[in-house]
């Protein structure tokens, strides 16, 4: 079997091996789940040692499905997936220890979502076959509702989750629609129906066609970034979902919507694309600006994070649109950043929530005494969030504003001040849970991080420093696909206006 059907299957095995495990056996049913989620880590990393920089599909395997509608199992990876794959193994790997104390209820059906959830995500990136691709988009849909609405806080989790579900199937709807239609049309054009990304890429799409079919994707794709103002559902999912919910919405389910973005829209419709740019990078400085403003004044730590979030896509978005070297490739490594900041945020949060039961901000106040270690995490976290020079945010960001800086100087202008201002709502969190006097007596009482803890932190904080550091095995190999997309891009839309 392909190493990348493997990576994208073997959670499904474990879900098989919990079925059939006692239900009464927490510690058991995470123990089997963390070693498959180890595994799976483990089998992906040859991927980013074997891994060429050419702009080719590597890893590849295709297998006939279902022959008479043209539908394969077509996976395959390249310098924009290949990242996105080893994030998703990697933090459900973490989550599974996260959640050791957090998860008390339903075990057995937590770890068969969360298990499940992988795969789904892993599929999504790894997918070339449009068919294929929406199965794997659906499958991922159904275990983060569960996961919301099960797990969820008590307060509004049932209203979060449904809300989240709407959304994201309004969009899917669309983007099905669109799919059949390109299918169709492929056919009546070449002869041949198929499902096949690859081949619709070679397609010569009217300019008035590809309008309409870059709104009904791009629909689906701005609700899963999200983008102003398709953002409404992300606060109170992240707020109302369980630690892991919210870290793997992060870090990973928001990236298939830049994903889809670089999969799909640009190659498929570049001359719609290049059109919009316009449009799509005003709504990415809305959400920069915007979503920094409103994380400002929130109460509650987790909100803040989430908010923050549309702020920081907002960049990727920007640098996805410049259609630059430097900005997309900026943007696929911010999307990288992403998801180790904000997930190692959510993790933190999730900690003191354990601890305290609250996430307010006012409950809070001279932790770093109490608590030396967690404040230490806490801090190397929200300097690498707000983009410090050392630290890998910084670099997605420069390289954004750098390719922005080359097309559009004025939007430019507008993205620098998001950096100020998440420094601003970051920092003034920092300082208000962490500094000060120790104003509630049950802060005096918290213990700091035990041993698990630290393990689960430490991976995360190693990757923030190493791609500060050092960010050329990432780009090296991201480059190919990006100049190689580019130039389809470009090429395509000449021949098509």
């Amino acid at each position: 079997m392909n190493i990348l059907s493997t990576i994208t299957f073997l959670p499904i095995i474990g879900v098989i091996l919990l079925i059939f495990l006692n239900k009464d056996n927490p510690r058991l049913l995470k123990g089997v789940t963390f070693i498959i989620t180890i595994i799976d880590f483990l089998l992906s990393l040859p991927l980013f040692l074997n891994f060429r920089s050419t702009s080719d599909m590597q890893f590849v395997e295709r297998i006939p499905w279902i022959e008479q509608y043209g539908i394969t199992y077509h996976v395959g990876i390249d310098g924009i997936s290949l990242f996105l794959v080893l994030l998703t193994t990697l933090l459900s790997m973490i989550s599974v220890l996260a959640c050791w104390q957090d998860i008390q209820k339903k075990v057995k059906e937590f770890m068969i979502c969360l298990l499940f959830l992988e795969t789904g995500m892993i599929g999504v990136f790894v997918s070339l076959d449009l068919f294929l691709f929406y199965c794997f988009w659906e499958v991922m849909l159904i275990p983060m509702y569960l996961l919301i609405g099960i797990w969820g806080s008590p307060n509004r989790r049932i209203y979060a989750a449904v809300k989240f579900f709407l959304y994201t199937m309004f969009g899917s709807l669309l983007m099905l629609v669109a799919i059949l239609y390109l299918y169709f049309f492929n056919g009546s054009q070449t002869g041949t129906y198929t499902f096949d990304l690859l081949e619709l890429y070679k397609l010569t799409i009217p300019y008035n066609i590809q309008v309409w079919l870059f709104l009904a994707f791009a629909l689906a794709f701005a609700i899963k970034v999200p983008m102003f103002p398709f953002h409404t559902w992300l606060p109170d999912a992240h707020t109302e979902a369980p630690t892991v919910g919210s870290v793997l919405l992060a870090a990973v389910l928001l990236k298939m919507g830049t994903y889809g973005f670089l999969r799909f829209n640009l190659p498929l419709f570049p001359s719609a694309s290049i059109d919009f740019i316009p449009l799509i990078s005003i709504l990415a400085l809305i959400g920069i600006i915007y979503g920094a403003l409103v994380a400002m004044v929130q109460k509650d730590v987790k909100r803040l994070v989430a908010f923050s979030s549309v702020s920081h896509l907002g960049f990727v978005m920007l640098g996805l649109f410049t259609f630059t070297v430097q900005g997309i490739s900026g943007g696929i490594l911010q999307m990288l950043n992403h998801g180790f900041s904000t997930g190692a945020l959510f993790l933190i949060v999730g900690m003191l929530y354990e601890r305290r039961h609250t996430r307010l901000i006012d409950e809070f106040g001279g932790l770093s005494k109490v608590m030396p270690i967690y404040a230490t995490f806490f801090m190397i976290v929200t300097l690498s969030s707000i983009g410090l020079p050392g630290l890998n945010g910084f670099v997605g960001e420069f390289l954004i504003l750098l390719g922005t800086f080359k097309v559009n100087v004025t939007y430019a202008v507008f993205a620098a001040t998001g950096v100020i201002l998440s420094a601003v709502y970051m920092l003034w969190m920092f300082q208000r849970v962490m500094f000060g006097e120790v104003t509630k007596e049950e802060n005096r009482k918290l213990k700091d991080l035990s041993l698990r803890e630290i393990i689960v932190l430490i991976p995360i904080i190693l990757f923030i420093i190493q791609i500060g550091v050092y960010p050329k095995p990432y780009l090296s190999r991201m480059e190919p696909t990006v100049k190689n997309l580019i130039a389809h891009v470009y090429n395509k839309a000449d021949v098509r206006r």
